[in-house]
């Protein structure tokens, strides 16, 4: 006998939908504080046990985040993540094959404030990533000063997240069976704080060190673009020279982390709060930009292939702007 559900009605929907992107981003801005806690605290206690034999795993596991990290797939096929595709919605768009017999290197651009897409799209099968790209696992990179955090490190990892170091890129790129892409989102942290509705800058002009990294393992580039990735928060006004991004900058540098201050909408209200809006995201995939392997590249050697990602990375923005109401007379633009 088949039980056939009836399916939910829009308004739990939707609030299921608001609620899994509610976990989401409190796991980013409280989990790791609590993850931090949780493991001192059970020192005092008469569960003492379970940090000291955590810590124990830890250090045994310690080299894990730079090895391929850990993924779990019942994790990564969680339907709170479908609850949170629908909830902006967000949808990956292929424009290319991929060989699965082949490594990538994928350039994820914008960062945004969280980068919902990056991590929806590269950290869960929410979107299909899987089905559009069979044979390919994806590994999105993160700094390495999150794989710190007891337990919140696993949690991580659980979605193919691996540590931002160039050990830990070579693991995933240096594969000979193939079937790897890595993704970088090559603006980091300090591009975040140029993140406000409508922005098409990108903290890309001199950076170059992904590229080096593609020269020395011969691994195909594939620019990434994230439509709407831009518009899920507002963010306070903090041109540069202003005292606040002097701020931001200076902490940047101190933690490896940038602190914007965003805002959107509240869990109950749409006038404030740090829930971001229901704006769509859909971030497309370009097609992969060969790269002659050299494991000593000359400057010239990176400048020339940097330089065909900048136009191709454009050419994929200008292609699909017009279906995602960007105005014609808007541009990339790299600084």
């Amino acid at each position: 006998m088949k039980i056939e559900f009836a399916p939910l009605s829009l308004p739990l929907q939707r609030r299921l939908q608001t609620a899994s992107v509610v976990q989401w981003v409190l796991s980013f801005l409280c989990l790791a504080q609590c993850c931090t806690a949780a493991f001192i605290v059970l020192f005092f206690t008469r569960f003492w046990l379970v940090s000291a034999l955590y810590a124990a795993w830890w250090f045994i596991d310690r080299e894990k985040p730079r090895k391929g990290g850990r993924r779990i797939h019942v994790l990564r096929n969680n339907i709170i993540w479908r609850y949170m595709r629908d909830y902006f919605p967000i949808t990956l768009v292929k424009t290319a094959e991929l060989d699965p017999r082949q490594n990538y290197l994928m350039g994820f651009h914008p960062h945004g404030i969280l980068a919902a897409g990056a991590f929806l799209n590269f950290c869960t099968e929410a979107s299909g990533f899987s089905t559009l790209f069979p044979g390919i696992n994806p590994h999105l990179m993160m700094l390495s000063l999150w794989f710190r955090i007891p337990f919140f490190r696993d949690y991580l990892m659980s979605g193919g997240l691996v540590s931002s170091d160039k050990e830990s890129a070579s693991y995933v790129l240096q594969k000979p069976e193939g079937g790897n892409a890595l993704v970088i989102i090559v603006g980091g942290a300090q591009e975040a704080l140029d993140a406000r509705p409508g922005s098409c800058t990108l903290l890309l002009k001199n950076r170059k060190g992904f590229v080096r990294l593609a020269i020395q393992h011969g691994t195909p580039l594939v620019p990434v673009f994230s439509f709407g990735e831009n518009d899920l928060f507002e963010q306070v006004r903090n041109p540069k020279g202003s005292w606040l991004r002097q701020i931001q900058h200076r902490l940047q540098q101190i933690m490896g982390i940038s602190l914007p201050l965003f805002h959107a909408r509240g869990i109950f209200q749409y006038s404030f709060g740090l829930i971001p809006y229901r704006r769509p995201i859909c971030t497309v995939v370009g097609k992969p930009i060969p790269v002659q392997r050299k494991l000593r590249p000359s400057e010239d050697d990176v400048d020339q292939v940097h330089q065909k990602y900048l136009k191709e990375l454009s050419k994929l923005f200008e292609e699909h702007k017009a279906k995602y109401n960007i105005p014609e007379d808007r541009h990339l633009q790299f600084i």
